[in-house]
């Protein structure tokens, strides 16, 4: 499998983390190893996260594989020639289907084309992402992390990244600056594999524990 993280202590990215935050520092060398695979595809990355908008991860991945099956491969074709009424017979609400071909439609169009992302900044992909239908400003993000493996974005307004920051920080005076801005001046250039570790934290449960 390729990965698009893969990282580990004696990562140099990692090290250099570690050596300026040393709670993070603590986090790292108790985690050790955290993967992100590649995404292959960028549409259908897309299409899944605006399948799993307000939905656990279980049934977000039941109504996409049902969506799946019916569409048969989950392309702008396939997409812009099956009916809304059939999209929402799989559980997909009218705005969602609706969010969906209108992505299909801009790519072809041409005024979504993934090929061109590498060659534009993290700022420029949230704006051109945000322009459509349903997709906001965190999803821009997750789209950057998850599908272009870019290394230095720090979401914000990530409900879960408060939560593992909070409880790693916990004990650290504020200054008067909200937690992750405050975090992101000695994550940088890696706030992303920052933010990889404390959500790695989280889905191992350790943010319901005691502090490290």
């Amino acid at each position: 499998m390729q990965y698009l993280f893969d990282l580990h202590p004696n990562d140099d990215r990692v090290r250099e983390l570690g050596r300026n935050d040393t709670a993070l520092n603590k986090l790292i060398h108790r985690i050790e190893h955290v993967r992100i695979p590649v995404q292959q595809d960028g549409y259908i990355y897309l299409v899944r996260s605006l399948v799993a908008q307000q939905l656990s991860a279980k049934a977000a991945e039941t109504i996409f594989l049902r969506f799946e099956r019916l569409c048969g491969n989950v392309t702008p074709d396939a997409i812009l020639t099956t009916s809304e009424e059939d999209m929402r017979s799989v559980g997909l609400s009218k705005n969602k289907s609706s969010y969906i071909r209108n992505v299909a439609e801009h790519v072809k169009e041409g005024a979504l084309d993934f090929r061109k992302f590498s060659d534009m900044d993290d700022e420029e992909v949230v704006r051109l992402l945000t322009s459509l239908k349903g997709i906001g400003r965190w999803t821009a993000e997750m789209f950057l992390i998850f599908y272009l493996g870019r290394q230095d974005v720090l979401s914000y307004g990530d409900i879960g990244l408060q939560r593992a920051a909070e409880w790693l920080y916990a004990s650290e005076e504020s200054g008067g600056q909200p937690l992750l801005h405050r975090k992101q001046a000695c994550w940088k250039p890696y706030s992303t594999i920052a933010s990889l570790y404390l959500w790695e934290a989280i889905n191992l449960g350790l943010v319901r524990t005691e502090r490290i």
